[in-house]
C-alpha cells in the first residue's frame, strides 16, 4: 500500500518528493513536488509501528507461558517489550507532525512556515522527538539477539540477567529526551545544550552496562567461536567504536565544528551497521538451523564474516578522519584533500559487497543442500529450542509447556534445562 502511494507521485507529474527524509520546513511546505505522498506514506508506516508495537506489549503481557514471570524471560523478548513502548508512544509525535505539515500544506496554517508565522525549528523539535528513539528501535532488539548468543557460546548463564532487562527498559525511557542534540546548531539556549548534552551522556549508562555483563558472562567461560559468536564478538568492537564517537558528537563544543560532516556519517553507520545489522545477521546465523532444519558451511560463513568485519571498517573509518578535517556530508562531490579518504572507503565497500554476497549465498545454498542441524546444535537452553525437530512442528509444542526455569542455564558448560516433548515440563 505504502509502494503504491509512494509510485503515485510519479503519475502526478512532478516526481517524488524532494526533501530528503526529514521533510524539513519550509522548504517542504513549498516545493512543487509530490510531498504528499509522501508524507501519506510516512504517516501509513507510523499508524503500522503503532499498531505493532501495542501488538507486542498485549501479547508479552498476556500470553506468556505458564510459569514465565517478566524474569524468566528471554532478554531479546525484553529487547522487544522496550522497543514497543518507544513505537506505541513516541511514534504518535511524528505522527502528528506529518498531519500539521499537510494541513500547512494544503490549507495555509502557519505552524511551521515563518512566512506565516509560523516555527520551522519547532518542526524539528516534533521531528527528533521521535526520530532519535527510532535509532532505539533498531538498536534494543539487536541488543536481545547479542544477550541470547553470548552465554550460549561462552556456556556460562548470562551475568547480570537483570541489569540487561532493566538497562532495555532504561534506554527506552531516556531516549525520549535526548533530542535536543541533533539541534545544537540551530539555535537554542545555552541551557537547553547543556541539558540535552548531559542528558545524551547519560543514555550511555545503561549501554556501558550491557557491554560490561556481556564481557562478563565472556570471563571464564567456555568460548565457542561459531559464526554467530564471531558477528556478536565483530560488533563488540564496532558498535563501540559508533558509541565512543558519539559521546563527542554529544559534546556541544565538539559538535558545532562536528555537526553535518562525514563524521556524523561514520558515527552513525558503526553505530546501525556495525551494531544493528551485524547482529542481524548473528541473529540469522544463530536461528538459521531452526527454521530451516540445515546446517550452513561454517567455514564459508567464518569468511564471509571477516570480509564483512574488515570491508566495514575500510568503508567508515576513512569518514571520521574526513569528517574532522571538513568534508560535508550530502554533497555529491569533494574537495582533491578528500580524494585519498574516499578511495579507501571504495574499497571498503567492494571488500563489504564481496563479504555480504558470500553470506547470503551460503545461506541459499545451504538451505536447499545443507546437513540436517538437528534439534539444537547449539545446545542453547531458551525455549524455541526445546523443540521435537527442526524446522519446527506446526503447532511448535504438543503441550503447552511450562517454564519454572531461569532462560541461560548452564553448568560446567552444559544446559542445566532438558524436556520431556510429550509432558513440556524439564527434566533434571
Amino acid at each position: 500500500m505504502v509502494a503504491l502511494i509512494a509510485l503515485s507521485s510519479l503519475w502526478t507529474g512532478n516526481g517524488f518528493a524532494d526533501t530528503g527524509w526529514t521533510f524539513y520546513a519550509p522548504y517542504s511546505l513549498n516545493t512543487d513536488t509530490n510531498v504528499i505522498t509522501t508524507l501519506v506514506a510516512a504517516f501509513v508506516l507510523g499508524m503500522a509501528s503503532i499498531l505493532t508495537g501495542l501488538n507486542f506489549l498485549v501479547t508479552i503481557h498476556r500470553l506468556r507461558a505458564p510459569g514465565m514471570d517478566f524474569f524468566k524471560m528471554p532478554l531479546f523478548v525484553w529487547g522487544i517489550y522496550a522497543t514497543a513502548w518507544i513505537q506505541l508512544l513516541a511514534t504518535p509525535v511524528v505522527g502528528i507532525t506529518l498531519i500539521l505539515a499537510i494541513l500547512e500544506k494544503y490549507f495555509g496554517i502557519g505552524i511551521f512556515d515563518p512566512a506565516k508565522g509560523g516555527d520551522p525549528v519547532l518542526f524539528e523539535h516534533l521531528f527528533w522527538i521521535y526520530s532519535h528513539p527510532a535509532v532505539y528501535l533498531m538498536i534494543l532488539p539487536a541488543f536481545g539477539i547479542m544477550s541470547e548468543i553470548i552465554p550460549v557460546f561462552s556456556r556460562r548463564e548470562i551475568f547480570g540477567y537483570r541489569t540487561i532487562a532493566l538497562s532495555s527498559a532504561s534506554i527506552a525511557g531516556i531516549g525520549y529526551l535526548v533530542w535536543g542534540h541533533h539541534l545544537f546548531t540551530s539555535g537554542m539556549s545555552d541551557i537547553a545544550k547543556t541539558i540535552f548534552s548531559f542528558l545524551t551522556f547519560f543514555v550511555a549508562i545503561p549501554t556501558g552496562i550491557k557491554f560490561y555483563d556481556w564481557i562478563a558472562t565472556m570471563y571464564k567461560g567456555k568460548i565457542i567461536l561459531k559464526s554467530p559468536m564471531l558477528w556478536a564478538l565483530g560488533t563488540i568492537i564496532t558498535f563501540a567504536i559508533g558509541g565512543l564517537t558519539g559521546v563527542t558528537i554529544a559534546m556541544v563544543g565538539s559538535d558545532i565544528h562536528l555537526q553535518d560532516t562525514y563524521y556524523s556519517v561514520a558515527h552513525f553507520h558503526y553505530a546501525i551497521l556495525g551494531g544493528v545489522v551485524f547482529l542481524f545477521f548473528a541473529g540469522l546465523h544463530y536461528w538459521f538451523p531452526l527454521v530451516t532444519g540445515k546446517m550452513y558451511k561454517e567455514g564459508v560463513a567464518k569468511v564471509a564474516f571477516y570480509l564483512n568485519f574488515i570491508g566495514m571498517n575500510l568503508l567508515w573509518f576513512p569518514m571520521f578522519i574526513a569528517g574532522y578535517n571538513g568534508m560535508p556530508r550530502r554533497y555529491f562531490d569533494y574537495l582533491p584533500e578528500f580524494e585519498i579518504y574516499h578511495q579507501i572507503s571504495g574499497v571498503g565497500a567492494a571488500v563489504i559487497l564481496s563479504g555480504l554476497l558470500l553470506m547470503f549465498w551460503n545461506f541459499l545454498y545451504s538451505w536447499k543442500n545443507g546437513e540436517p542441524s538437528g534439534t539444537n546444535p547449539w545446545n542453547a537452553t531458551t525455549l524455541e529450542w526445546h523443540l521435537p525437530s527442526s524446522p519446527p512442528p506446526l503447532e511448535n509444542h504438543t503441550k503447552v509447556p511450562y517454564v519454572d526455569f531461569n532462560p541461560y542455564e548452564y553448568y560446567h558448560g552444559e544446559p542445566v534445562v532438558k524436556f520431556d516433548y510429550e509432558t513440556m515440563k524439564r527434566i533434571d
